[in-house]
């Protein structure tokens, strides 16, 4: 089993086909959105493919060490990834390809309309174990 991080991106990805914002989105469909999202996760529990998914704030700053007594840096020229990373599921599955076929189906959530959103997901693999060094 391989674990991988499906990244649900606001922005940064090509434009969905169903491009309408959340915040344009009825009641409604936010509730069948994320009914999807939950029937979607619920299915992999069974299988035992889930491990875990979080929707994200908008809040968010970056943060780093820059010396003794001095204040964080909180922002930059680079855009921070409450502007772009909207939520995120990791999966536990036996191959790329099944990790590919499930974000396909997750990128199929339905938006505007009742539609899917044709949302691109990006797929990331955990790193593994760090290779064995021999002489």
């Amino acid at each position: 089993m391989a674990k991988y991080l499906f990244l649900k991106h606001y922005r940064g990805a090509p434009e969905s086909v169903n491009n309408v914002p959340m915040d344009q989105w009825t009641p409604e469909e936010i509730s069948a959105h994320v009914q999807y999202m939950n029937d979607f996760a619920a299915r992999l529990e069974g299988t035992g493919e889930y491990v875990d998914s979080q929707a994200l704030s908008p809040e968010g700053m970056f943060v780093r060490y820059d010396g003794e007594c001095r204040p964080p840096v909180t922002d930059g020229p680079f855009a921070e990834t409450k502007d772009l990373i909207a939520g995120w599921m990791v999966i536990d599955v036996d191959t790329y390809e099944r990790a590919l076929e499930l974000a396909g189906e997750l990128s199929a959530a339905p938006g505007a309309g009742g539609r899917p959103i044709h949302e691109w997901l990006e797929v990331r693999p955990f790193l593994g174990e760090p290779p064995t060094v021999t002489e």
